[in-house]
């Protein structure tokens, strides 16, 4: 079964709603806490004052008599505290003031367990039989307060104050800020939904153009600076690709095009003699002229098909040269050896200056060097000069063919190097070539990480390998 993606907006949506319902829960929180602490700081405010005002009265008492009229005293000082209750014990658990409500927790009233300053403690309370239980939530601390007659054991003061008011604020305060926190949630999801939106528009802008590249239609360019800083390198990237397609596909064309137009010239010529042949009945001898005739086509066409299949390897970064040391000199020498009786029949002087050594394929470079001096000798004048020079220095070395001859025009040294592309129409299906000893010649430097150029003098054309 397919799994279903989500979509980017989905997911920022989703992830912005979850990032801010978090944030508003935890200021929540912090808020709740804060209005819980401030109530709590509020109470104890007024305990701990009701315990300095018991306090104070406690020291008032010098005689057991005074201790009678403490109860009036004190309960004058809660007049007007709606909910304070005081508990006021002596020595055996003797109860000298109660108010009505004063009902405590034990563990309040341990004296063990007293520390000073005194410790709030929270509990509900336990109301008369009859009444619903445990209404009142009360909040109390205790204390041992000491009296001013001497020797006389402290007195156990407990205060507490019903928190009712405050619990159910807070009950309330806490609905409306998690209804609040949860209407939050939804609208923010909502904004970050339509600010996703608008966000990733620039993403459906590039979708919908790239959606209108088509094989005619190669030329389309992003506008970059049309879309967010965030986005200007994918487009940029995104225009590069387009430009290496475009490049590629013209190429392929212009490759197509070239070899369907060499090799029409070859198959016109093996059609034209096989049905000249057809015509009559002819000798074995003729047959066999036309077969000889057939096979040097067949020649022909077989050097341009591998001569194509190297090019198209090494376009696509497929020719992985060996790597060994190759002696430039020697192999200029061997091949003016080879090429002997050419240059002798056009009468050309060879010449070699010079020494070097590169790292590489030997064959490869040997067939570099042979179409170079095969191009050479080929538009060489009879009596020319064809001259070789290497030098090794410290960035790499160099090796310049120049032969003496017509000049090549400025506006065909640029394409010199291409696939079928000849200088000079007139050759233009004659046998000299296909047309590719220097487009493999520029491939194979290539592969060695080197370059190739070709320059015309007034009366002389160079080429000029240079290689690390």
């Amino acid at each position: 079964m397919r799994r279903r993606r989500s979509s980017i907006t989905f997911r920022l949506t989703l992830l912005f709603a979850a990032v801010s319902t978090a944030v508003l829960l935890l200021l929540g929180l912090l808020i709740g806490n804060t209005v819980e602490q401030h109530f709590v700081e509020q109470d104890m405010g007024l305990l701990t004052g009701k315990l300095d005002l018991a306090g104070h009265l406690l020291e008032k008492v010098h005689t057991p008599a005074d201790l009678d009229g403490l109860a009036a005293q004190l309960d004058d000082s809660l007049v007007g505290h709606h909910g304070l209750a005081m508990l006021v014990r002596g020595s055996g658990e003797r109860t000298l003031f109660a108010t009505a409500d004063a009902r405590f927790p034990p563990s309040l009233l341990e004296r063990g367990a007293i520390r000073n300053p005194p410790r709030p403690q929270v509990w509900r309370q336990e109301d008369p039989p009859g009444t619903q239980p445990g209404t009142q939530p009360r909040r109390g601390i205790a204390a041992l307060l000491p009296t001013g007659i001497a020797g006389f054991p402290p007195l156990l003061v407990a205060v507490a104050v019903d928190i009712t008011h405050h619990e159910h604020f807070m009950a309330s305060f806490r609905h409306t800020l998690w209804l609040f926190v949860a209407i939050a949630a939804v609208l923010v999801g909502l904004l970050g939904w339509v600010a996703v939106r608008h966000g990733l528009a620039p993403l459906q802008a590039i979708r919908q153009g790239a959606a209108g590249v088509t094989a005619n239609r190669l030329d389309y360019r992003l506008a970059v600076d049309a879309v967010p800083v965030e986005l200007a390198e994918l487009a940029a990237t995104l225009n590069d690709m387009l430009a290496r397609l475009e490049d590629s596909f013209q190429r392929l064309k212009d490759f197509s095009s070239d070899l369907a137009h060499e090799l029409r010239t070859p198959i016109s010529n093996l059609m034209t003699a096989t049905q000249v042949a057809l015509t009559r009945a002819r000798t074995a001898d003729e047959y066999r002229e036309v077969l000889a005739s057939n096979a040097e086509e067949y020649e022909r066409l077989a050097r341009m098909i591998g001569d194509m299949l190297f090019l198209a390897q090494a376009e696509h970064g497929l020719i992985v040269p060996n790597r060994e040391p190759v002696d430039l000199a020697a192999q200029v020498r061997e091949l003016f050896d080879f090429f002997g009786a050419l240059a002798e029949e056009k009468a050309l002087h060879l010449s070699l200056s010079g020494a070097g050594q590169v790292i590489g394929d030997k064959l490869m470079l040997r067939r570099a060097l042979a179409n170079l001096l095969s191009n050479a000798i080929r538009h060489t004048p009879k009596g020319g000069n064809i001259r070789v020079h290497i030098e090794a220095g410290a960035d790499g070395t160099s090796l310049v063919i120049e032969n003496s001859g017509e000049p090549i025009p400025q506006e065909h040294l640029s394409r010199i190097f291409d696939r079928f592309y000849r200088a000079n129409p007139s050759r233009h299906g004659n046998a000299e070539g296909a047309g590719l000893g220097l487009a493999i010649t520029r491939s194979i430097i290539h592969a060695h990480g080197g370059e190739i150029y070709a320059r015309s003098g007034i009366d002389s054309v160079s080429f000029e390998m240079r290689m690390a």
